[in-house]
């Protein structure tokens, strides 16, 4: 391991540019590359940074090979290096020296800080050279770009560092090595450089040499994966190491971090499928030793692959993350809700934890975790009125922060569930001010599912909806994808009918015929559920032994009104029943809702808001809606009793021979 007197810093940075000269044949090789479109840094020391994006910088395979000149003896003899044992920290003293350390570095805060960090330190390994990297990149690096790339590269610290690094490639150990390097590519630094080649081939000399650690294989394969890509040749090497190791002998940590190298892209194609089953079978049993970030990593990483298959683990981890929620970091329990979402499980104690959560927390978390919250709940049907209420006080405060997709994502699901929390007339009066203030924000479909969500729950925006029907922006949801598809034209239709039945003082402009749709049945089901065919069954064989015959009742009956209709009974004017086919003499239509679990909130007995809105629509239009709902008939246990149960609910006045 590399020691690195930092007294000597001053005396390197004056030689550099020499030193670079001697090494590269009279020719100044920079650090940090000047690529076209790339923000160039001149000076003395020659230095760049390039402001780019990840993946920016290569996209050729390369192997890489550069014989290391001789240092003038003048610089190195200035240096104070010589090689330690790589567990220098193994005493208690040294450990505890060197969390403090590290501590120390986490709580700098800016590169400013880092470097008058790193002054005060009379000497520094390599080891927290690369700590000091790392902690760079978190404070720098964001969303792929160097915030302050022009004033980090002429730092003279950080250019003394990086030549330290160039010279003593041989001298570094694997953690010293393998970190800097990935530290330098995530900060840009120009892959055709000295200090990157070197890095580079000293790091393939020891992976050719089989001596790197599984955690060193993985920081180097995520280096090479953003400077490089999928391509990268090397990759093939280090995935080639890792799957000739022991899987059984790999610590939890080991195992999350070969699960976001797959995760990155290396295994998106299926390639080391074979290697993901090992360690989906392998990992169930190192589960209970997962912390909170772990949990939530492997999580993430098995919904970005989409290990359907690895269902026993996903469920396991779900399980085990109920207990670390206090714990996640925003980002994590994002993660963790998002497989919940991917892979369709349901945790009723999960959902008890959330709720402790949000209720304590709704008014301090970001609004990407309470968006992401909501929709689980949305997805889930999950209608948990602790949440929705933390969710819609918490909403009223802080909305104008939020983005118009945040603001779509915490509301919709009001709607969805058919949802009104207590707070609900300060809730839809601060909706309106946010709208009016900021419409222009919303982008079509987004601002289309939201008006929608509304009168789902009896809220009708009427100045907002007469924007919806004009022609432009009817227009601008057929350019934006996914442009109007059934689905849209179905809500525009859905819109257009509440106006016209609910709003009668509405007076805007209408929705033209071309854009309504015939039938609110869609396959992806989005306004109308279909019937359960094995309830529908059972009703249908009750109604017959009820009535006396089939022709007493009409099935899937499309209505004017856009509705599907599980069941239709007309009768005349005195009540009795009429044939299905009989279109004369019609006083009275009787509308069957076969109601089974999916038409209901999983958790509670609360009817989707697409289910709400379709019954109160049916009333309004002249229709007696009847719910036959499925946990009222699973308590009949005869065909008596089914036939008394269908008698009391769509005849409660009459005694079976009036028809």
């Amino acid at each position: 391991m590399a020691l690195m007197n930092l007294k000597c810093f001053q005396a390197y940075t004056s030689r550099v540019h020499a030193c670079r000269q001697l090494l590269t044949g009279g020719r100044v090789v920079s650090h940090f590359g000047s690529e076209k479109g790339l923000l160039g840094l001149y000076g003395s020391p020659a230095l760049q940074i390039a402001c780019s994006v990840p993946g920016a910088q290569s996209t050729v395979c390369r192997n890489y090979h550069v014989e290391l000149g001789n240092p003038p003896s003048s610089i190195m003899g200035m240096v104070n290096l010589h090689g330690e044992a790589s567990d220098q920290f193994k005493s208690n003293g040294k450990r505890t020296e060197k969390q403090e350390l590290l501590k120390e570095l986490n709580n700098c805060h800016s590169y400013k800080e880092i470097f008058k960090f790193v002054t005060s330190l009379e000497s520094l390994t390599d080891t927290t050279v690369a700590a000091v990297f790392q902690r760079l990149c978190d404070v720098e690096v964001e969303d792929g770009r160097v915030k302050h790339a022009q004033e980090l590269a002429e730092d003279k610290i950080f250019q003394s560092l990086c030549f330290q690094l160039e010279q003593e490639s041989p001298n570094l150990s694997d953690f010293g090595l393998v970190n800097s390097l990935s530290a330098l590519i995530k900060l840009r630094v120009d892959p055709w450089s000295t200090l990157v080649i070197r890095l580079i081939s000293e790091s393939q000399k020891r992976l050719k040499k089989g001596q790197l650690t599984i955690k060193d294989l993985c920081d180097l394969a995520e280096g090479l994966f953003d400077l490089e890509g999928p391509d990268c040749a090397v990759l093939e090497q280090i995935m080639d190491e890792v799957q000739s190791a022991n899987l059984k002998d790999w610590k939890p940590d080991e195992m999350a971090m070969v699960y976001r190298i797959l995760q990155l892209g290396v295994g998106k194609t299926g390639k080391y499928q074979g290697l993901l089953n090992k360690m989906n079978n392998l990992t169930v049993s190192q589960v209970f030793e997962f912390s909170p970030k772990l949990t939530s990593a492997v999580l993430n990483a098995l919904v970005v692959l989409d290990q359907t298959q690895a269902i026993p683990l996903v469920i396991k981890l779900c399980k085990y993350s109920i207990r670390h929620i206090p714990r996640f970091t925003d980002d994590e329990i994002i993660h963790v809700l998002e497989a919940f979402i991917h892979f369709g499980h349901n945790d009723p104690f999960f959902t008890e934890a959330l709720e402790k959560h949000i209720a304590k927390y709704a008014f301090t978390l970001q609004p990407e975790v309470v968006s992401k919250v909501m929709q689980y709940c949305s997805r889930k049907h999950i209608l948990s009125k602790t949440i929705f209420n933390a969710v819609a006080e918490s909403f009223i405060y802080k909305a104008d922060s939020f983005t118009s997709v945040q603001i779509a994502e915490q509301i919709i699901p009001f709607g969805k569930l058919n949802y009104l929390p207590p707070c609900a007339p300060s809730l839809f009066q601060k909706l309106e001010r946010v709208l009016s203030a900021r419409f222009a924000e919303f982008q079509p479909h987004v601002l289309l599912n939201l008006l929608h969500s509304f009168t789902l729950v009896e809220r009708y925006p009427l100045n907002f909806l007469a924007k919806v029907f004009r022609p432009y922006f009817l227009q601008q949801l057929q350019v934006e994808r996914p442009g109007l598809t059934r689905s849209v034209l179905s809500q525009l239709t859905q819109l257009f009918l509440t106006v016209t039945v609910e709003c009668p003082s509405y007076e805007g402009p209408k929705l033209l015929p071309k854009y309504r749709v015939k039938s609110f049945l869609t396959p992806d089901h989005s306004l109308e559920s279909s019937v359960d065919i094995h309830f529908y069954n059972q009703v249908k064989a009750g109604l017959i032994d009820l009535l006396g015959a089939r022709k007493y009742f009409a099935s899937h009956v499309l209505t004017p009104y856009y509705y599907t209709i599980d069941l239709e009974i007309k009768l005349d004017e005195e009540g009795f029943v009429l044939p299905a086919n009989q279109y004369d003499e019609v006083s009275q239509r009787i509308a069957l809702c076969i109601d089974d679990q999916k038409r209901f909130c999983i958790n509670n007995l609360n009817l989707l808001g697409k289910e709400a809105i379709k019954r109160r629509h049916l009333k309004l239009v002249g229709y007696e809606v009847v719910q036959i709902p499925f946990f009222e008939f699973e308590l009949l246990d005869s065909q008596t009793n089914i036939v008394e149960y269908l008698h009391k609910k769509i005849f409660p006045n009459s005694y079976r021979l009036s028809w």
